[in-house]
């Protein structure tokens, strides 16, 4: 019969320092892996009616170097009919379905089919400057997007904020608004 009983001054056993050392080290991964996953949150959202800007602020959306970021119709269920930007030397864009492309002020000069266009998703990517004669030195630009969803169109401007660091989403997405209630989530409040 083996004795289990430890008395004081005897070392123990070497499962046990196994056994904390693999828990002290679990513990650690999963602190610095929720951390990353924080950093690098998926998902950020807003109402339409906050994209609109129908609470007084224009809404923004970042884009880094080391990824592209989504803008998204999709939750809303809106077809994207028509996108501006106006600095694309800082900026590629793409989308996920077809577009019609316009080109210059001639509305004549365009490509795709301008009728059918049927994308829900906006893709943009940070790029290095590029240098285009007549466009001035600027920190951010904006893009416009109308959409269209049964009929009715809506009108979006967003401020582009170019970012240095770790991308912080890859996708805002934006959500129909939610049903009518006394306080409106894009009203702003009489001062």
């Amino acid at each position: 019969m083996k004795n289990d009983t430890k008395f004081p001054g005897e070392t123990p056993d070497k499962s046990y320092l196994l056994h904390l050392a693999t828990l002290i080290f679990s513990t650690a991964i999963l602190l610095v892996a929720g951390r990353v996953l924080a950093n690098n949150a998926v998902l950020r959202s807003m109402f339409s009616c906050q994209a609109q800007g129908l609470g007084g602020a224009t809404p923004q959306i970042d884009i880094w170097y080391q990824q592209g970021t989504n803008l998204s119709f999709i939750q809303a269920g809106e077809t994207i009919k028509k996108v501006w930007l106006n600095d694309p030397s800082q900026v590629t864009i793409d989308f996920d379905g077809p577009m019609c492309m316009q080109f210059g002020q001639d509305r004549n000069v365009s490509q795709g089919d301008c009728k059918n266009s049927a994308a829900n998703v906006i893709q943009l990517r940070r790029i290095p400057k590029l240098k285009i004669a007549g466009l001035p030195n600027t920190s951010n630009t904006l893009l416009t997007v109308v959409t269209e969803k049964q009929g009715k169109t809506k009108l979006y401007a967003f401020r582009v904020l170019y970012g240095d660091g770790s991308p912080e989403y890859s996708t805002l997405a934006i959500f129909a608004d939610p049903p009518s209630t006394n306080e409106a989530p894009c009203v702003r409040p009489a001062k």
